[in-house]
C-alpha cells in the first residue's frame, strides 16, 4: 500500500478508487433520507446531512435499508444494556450517520462515541454539524469539562468525537484515537457498514487483528455483502464496477461460513453471521407489517435476492465475562 502510494500512476488510481467509495457515502445518506421520508423510520437528523432524492428508490431498497438500520441498531443497543452503556463505540466508515443524535435522543450514549471516515468525508459533515444548531446543540449538551476541541478535519468533546483516517493504516488510526481519548481499557463496540468490503483481504484482516488485539473486551459488527461468488453476486459486482467501484474484498463475502472464517481468523473469540432476510424475519413483526403497507412490493423475488446478498456478521472477545457472546437476535 504504501509503495502503492509513492508510485504516481498507482497513487492516481488508488485516488480514483477511494473517490468511488467515497461515493457510496452519499448514495447510502441519500437512500436512508428518501426511506425516512415515507415513513419507513424516524430520523429528524439525516435531513440535516443530505439532500432528498431526486428520483423514488424502489421499495425493495427501502426495505432492505430498514433491515440494515433496524438490524445494526439491535446488535447494538444489545451491546450498550451488557455493558450498561459504560462503553465506547467506535463507528468505522460512519459517513453521515445519524446514530450519536439517535442514541441521546434515548439516553443510551456510550461513555463515548467515535466517528472515522475519509479526511474528506468528516470535513463535510463537520462543517454541516457546525452550521446546524439541531447538530451541534447535543454535542455541546453532552460535553463537559475543557473546551471543545473542532477543526476542519476532527472534532473532540466529552462524548462525541469525529476523526479523519485512513482504515487501511491502523497505527495511524490507533494514534488518532488516542489523541481523543479513546480508552481501550474500556468495552468496545466497532461497527463497520459496507466499509471492509472495499480494502484487500490483508487490508480488513490487519484491521479486524488490530481491534482484538487492541480491546480486551470488544464487539466487532459488519454488515456487508455475502454469497457473492453467484450469479446474482456477479452481477451485482459488475454494477458496481461499471461506476468505477471496485469491490476490493469481494473474495471474502463467499459464504456466511468464509465471513465467520475471517473473524475468528483475526483473533475474535466467537463469531455469528446471518443473511438479511432472516435478520428481517427476526425483526418485531409487528412493525415489519406497518412498513410492508407503506408501499406495494412488485418484485419479491428480486427483495429476497437483494437480501440473500448481504448480512450482518458480529464476532467478540470477553475477558470480563459480561455475556457478549451471547448476544443474537
Amino acid at each position: 500500500m504504501a509503495a502503492a502510494a509513492r508510485d504516481p500512476l498507482s497513487a492516481a488510481g488508488l485516488d480514483e478508487a477511494d473517490e468511488a467509495v467515497r461515493g457510496t457515502c452519499e448514495d447510502a445518506s441519500v437512500c436512508k433520507r428518501f426511506a425516512v421520508s415515507v415513513g419507513y423510520w424516524k430520523d429528524p437528523y439525516i435531513q440535516y446531512f443530505v439532500r432528498q432524492a431526486k428520483e423514488r428508490k424502489a421499495p425493495e431498497i427501502n426495505r432492505g435499508y430498514y433491515a440494515r438500520v433496524h438490524g445494526v441498531s439491535y446488535l447494538i443497543k444489545a451491546f450498550l444494556k451488557k455493558t450498561e452503556c459504560n462503553c465506547q463505540i467506535v463507528n468505522l466508515g460512519a459517513g453521515m450517520d445519524t446514530l450519536f443524535w439517535r442514541l441521546k435522543d434515548e439516553n443510551l450514549l456510550p461513555r463515548k462515541y467515535f466517528e472515522v471516515d475519509f479526511p474528506m468525508i468528516v470535513a463535510r459533515k463537520i462543517h454541516n454539524i457546525k452550521s446546524k444548531p439541531p447538530l451541534s446543540k447535543p454535542i455541546m449538551e453532552s460535553h463537559s469539562g475543557d473546551s471543545l476541541l473542532i477543526d476542519s478535519h476532527s472534532l473532540d468533546s466529552s462524548r462525541y468525537s469525529i476523526v479523519g483516517a485512513d482504515l487501511r493504516f491502523s497505527s495511524d488510526l490507533e494514534e488518532k484515537l488516542k489523541k481523543h481519548n479513546l480508552d481501550i481499557h474500556l468495552p468496545t463496540l466497532l461497527v463497520a457498514e459496507c466499509v471492509l468490503v472495499y480494502m484487500t483481504p490483508q487490508q480488513s484482516a490487519n484491521l479486524l487483528k488490530w481491534a482484538a488485539s487492541t480491546f480486551p473486551v470488544a464487539m466487532f459488527i459488519n454488515y456487508e455483502q455475502v454469497n457473492m461468488a453467484d450469479r446474482f453476486g456477479q452481477i451485482m459486482i459488475e454494477n458496481l464496477q461499471r461506476r468505477q467501484c471496485n469491490l476490493a474484498g469481494v473474495e471474502v463475502c463467499r459464504s456466511l461460513d468464509s465471513q465467520r472464517e475471517r473473524l475468528l481468523l483475526n483473533g475474535w473469540e466467537t463469531a455469528c453471521a446471518i443473511d438479511m432476510m432472516k435478520v428481517y424475519s427476526f425483526l418485531p413483526q409487528a412493525d415489519v407489517k406497518r412498513i410492508e403497507a407503506l408501499e406495494f412490493l412488485d418484485e419479491k423475488e428480486l427483495f429476497e435476492q437483494l437480501m440473500q446478498h448481504y448480512c450482518i456478521c458480529w464476532a467478540s472477545k470477553d475477558s470480563s465475562n459480561l455475556g457478549l457472546a451471547n448476544i443474537t437476535f
